[in-house]
């Protein structure tokens, strides 16, 4: 079996619904996954949108999800989180922010990229950013999974 990261809330490939995005609610979709090693001891996500104006827009980073889980519930980075550490993303806050494209720049790819761990946990403070969470998390990586999804503000 793979490893695979799936939403309930919109499909590989497929738009995000604005509740998901920062002109909706700006929740966190719910994420599941599967085929997870057996060495897994925790996980690392990230979300990135590589189409903005900019380069690279790290939009949420959850680090330190325990090894024995399967999903983030929705609105995760605001439910009580069991040890869930969160990054400060590019808009300078700890906490999942959605898409919010600029208006007329045509549609934006968001790259939800799973990480299986081979340590129970990350060392390293929140106000580090996901980048250089992501570079911590990829030293002890032993799968990946990713989805996408789109969004565009007309």
């Amino acid at each position: 079996m793979s490893f695979t990261l799936k939403s309930s809330a919109f499909a590989d490939g497929s738009a995000i619904p604005s509740k998901y995005t920062r002109l909706g609610e700006n929740i966190a979709p719910r994420l599941e996954w599967a085929g997870a090693p057996d060495a897994t001891r925790s996980f690392a996500l990230i979300v990135e949108d590589p189409d903005a104006p900019n380069g690279i827009f790290s939009h949420w980073g959850v680090f330190n999800i325990p090894g024995d889980r399967n999903a983030l519930p929705e609105s995760s980075d605001t439910a009580p989180n069991g040890g869930l550490r969160f990054c400060d993303n590019d808009f300078g806050n700890g906490r999942y922010d959605g898409p919010q494209p600029p208006k007329g720049h045509g549609i934006h790819h968001y790259h939800f990229k799973l990480a299986a761990l081979d340590v129970p946990a990350l060392s390293m403070p929140a106000s580090a950013g996901i980048q250089a969470m992501w570079r911590e998390a990829q030293k002890h990586m032993i799968a990946e999974a990713s989805l996408t999804g789109t969004f565009e503000q007309r």
